[in-house]
């Protein structure tokens, strides 16, 4: 809106048709993000997404897990929003500690969901 001097009425309206076109969606906790053709967007949310961090890096309980600030950049999103993930972790007993100042470590490996 600031950029281009357009009310939050015309930025909306500008919205609505790049997601008539295919070429942008509203993403839970992240706004608005670009649809790109032949690309793969991993719709899950951020939480799950976060969690996935621990199996993928070969966490193992008690390591420390990557910052907020981090894992915002990585995520493409705010850290108020990677912030919310985290506490949904650290509430769901997979995340330990957090809070201003504190390392945030890895309390329990989450188990994938589905079976083989």
């Amino acid at each position: 809106m600031r950029h281009h001097k357009v009310s939050r009425g015309v930025v909306l309206r500008a919205f609505g048709v790049l997601r008539q076109e295919g070429v942008a969606e509203p993403a839970p906790g992240e706004r608005w993000r670009v649809v790109r053709a032949g690309v793969r967007v991993d719709r899950r949310p951020l939480d799950q997404r976060v969690a996935e961090i621990i199996t993928t890096e070969g966490l193992r309980v008690g390591e420390a897990f990557p910052s907020a600030a981090a894992l915002a950049e990585r995520f493409g999103v705010s850290r108020p929003t990677v912030t919310e993930a985290l506490e949904k972790l650290e509430a769901a007993g997979v995340l330990a500690g957090g809070g201003q100042g504190k390392v945030r470590t890895v309390r329990a490996v989450p188990v994938r969901e589905g079976g083989s």
